[in-house]
């Protein structure tokens, strides 16, 4: 059930209405179990079953623990057992072909695995749980309707952000559903971003698809303006899915932690991992990279660690050499840019900002070649033709321009009211004043230019994928 689909619309105005209409929390947290249950299910209804599963090996280590702190036997199956249903569904069949392609082995054909939608996203959840519990931040939840909502919480479910059981589970405690002024802003959140995936995003692919499928084809300029439309692509079809959630959460009466604050003017690399996907990025950092010692034990420690995690991190995007080199060469980056704030301390300066800003935006647009390619050999085809300055066709898509256009307007927009009402500027500060007369037209105007102008084809959401 794809979030700009009438389908999901409906099924959501239906959820919506069942949160008004039914007063007791205890009976709106079952509804949203079960609804978030139908929502996965919609895909494929079996693997229900799976996330059930993985449900209650979190929920069962987490009282284990409780009742046996220090058992670290309870946190080694409360962590193997998720680890190993996200290793066979993802990487199953990506080890056996790296081991037969390593050892010359004949493969006899691939495995019929069906990977189900958004396994990492809730995998990762029921892992910061159990580790949280064991590490005694968190007190084990003995409620399993609140727990396994947690889990399945259909807003975050198959695309993130990925959400700590510290951020979610103490809101179930509360009296919370929808009221006027969440579900005006939650409408607006999900608009905008259903704006940014079905105008924007999915305009753009129509571009860079086309010139990705045959790059021989195309000019170096054109291909070098298919990695920036990439770019832009895969930040507005995943900010978008994200601001849905976001939105939709918001309606039901809940909170989902930010997931990008403008990520292509961060001024370093380290910055845009701290505007990108920032849910995955905080949870690599507390749960990987600061348990392998983080920056405590040395510089060369230090940067072995920052490769080990980014590493790891491009793997759980995707079962692929490709993602694994994505993630292995912004760890190289990061190392880089730590070893150069060593030696050359940053220095104020409009133009040095401005600089380093338009480095990290060109080197990042460039390793998205990788997460776009389909393998090596396609990932170095397009860097031939990106600057072998070779003719070809040209084609520009006045899509490209508009969206680039269009973040850049919605940055210094959202940055001008932020300072206006002394806010700190970030991803979310409001576009329109709630309530008002120009924000109820604004918010009309938006829904009627995504009706109008949204691309119609099949697209599914990028991130579905991991």
């Amino acid at each position: 059930m794809s979030f700009v689909s009438i389908v999901f619309f409906q099924f959501f105005a239906a959820v919506l209405l069942s949160q008004v209409v039914v007063r007791n929390a205890r009976a709106r947290q079952v509804l949203l179990l079960i609804a978030s249950y139908v929502f996965y299910g919609w895909w494929d209804w079996r693997f229900c079953g799976l996330m059930l599963f993985l449900t209650a090996v979190a929920y069962l280590a987490g009282l284990g623990m409780a009742k046996r702190p220090g058992r670290r036997w309870i946190l080694a199956v409360g962590v193997a057992v998720p680890l190993l249903v996200l290793f066979f569904f993802k990487y199953m069949n990506f080890f056996v072909d790296t081991f037969c392609a390593a050892f010359g082995v004949a493969r006899a054909g691939a495995l019929k695995i069906i990977l189900p939608v958004g396994i990492s996203f809730y995998t990762f959840q029921s892992l910061s749980y159990t580790i949280d519990v064991y590490r005694g931040k968190l007190p084990a939840s003995r409620d399993l309707l609140k727990f396994a909502l947690y889990i399945a919480f259909f807003p975050q479910l198959v695309a993130g952000p990925i959400v700590k059981a510290s951020e979610f589970l103490p809101q179930l405690d509360e009296r919370r559903g929808p009221t006027a002024r969440r579900v005006f802003r939650g409408l607006t959140e999900m608009f905008y971003g259903m704006f940014k995936k079905a105008v924007l995003a999915d305009q753009i692919a129509v571009f860079a698809d086309s010139v990705f499928a045959a790059v021989g084809a195309y000019s170096s300029a054109t291909v070098a303006l298919a990695v920036v439309a990439y770019a832009m692509q895969i930040y507005f079809d995943f900010s978008g899915y994200s601001d849905m959630a976001l939105g939709a959460a918001r309606c039901l009466g809940y909170d989902l932690p930010m997931n990008f604050n403008r990520p292509y003017i961060a001024r370093n690399i380290s910055e845009f991992w701290k505007r990108w996907h920032i849910s995955l990025s905080s949870w690599l950092q507390q749960y990987l990279y600061i348990p392998l010692g983080g920056n405590r034990r040395g510089a060369v420690r230090t940067y072995l660690n920052l490769m080990i995690t980014m590493t790891l991190g491009g793997l759980w995007h995707g079962a692929d050499w490709t993602f694994v080199a994505w993630g292995a060469l912004h760890g190289l980056a990061l190392c880089v840019h730590k070893l150069w704030q060593k030696r050359f301390p940053p220095k104020p300066g409009a133009w040095r900002r401005a600089v380093s800003t338009a480095m990290t935006a060109a080197f990042v647009c460039l390793m998205w070649v990788f997460f776009r390619a389909r393998n090596f050999e396609h990932a170095a085809l397009i860097f031939r033709r990106l600057f072998a300055f070779a003719p070809g066709a040209n084609q520009l898509s006045s899509w490209t321009l508009l969206a680039m256009a269009f973040l850049a307007a919605r940055a210094v927009r959202f940055a001008v009211l932020a300072r206006r009402e002394g806010r700190p500027v970030d991803e979310h500060a409001p576009a329109l004043a709630y309530g008002s007369f120009w924000g109820t037209l604004g918010l009309t105007l938006l829904a009627g230019f995504t009706v109008l102008l949204m691309y119609t084809g099949d697209s599914p959401f990028i991130y579905f994928q991991f």
